[in-house]
């Protein structure tokens, strides 16, 4: 049971990561190519260790790159909006 646990979870990073990679802003980075790249790679692991490693990875990836897109929509509010107080005056 523990097998299909983890392969339940990876196939749940995968589609979350692939609907996340929709809107990367950089085209040419790839994302989408490099996410898949990364899960065939792993997909032979056998070892629990290797595959808990492999998942922990995944959510990092997942985390930092919803921390990129907070900070691209924090600067996009940013540029919105004038600089101070004082400037509406």
């Amino acid at each position: 049971m523990a097998c299909n646990s983890t392969r339940l979870r990876a196939l749940a990073l995968y589609k979350d990561l692939h609907r996340l990679g929709r809107e990367y802003p950089d085209p040419s980075y790839d994302f989408h190519g490099r996410m898949r790249r990364l899960f065939e790679k792993n997909r032979h692991l056998t070892d629990k260790d290797e595959i808990e490693n492999a998942l922990k990875l995944g959510e990092y990836i997942k985390k930092e790159t919803l921390a990129l897109y907070s900070l691209r929509k924090y600067r996009h509010l940013k540029r919105m909006y004038p600089d101070s107080m004082s400037d509406l005056h």
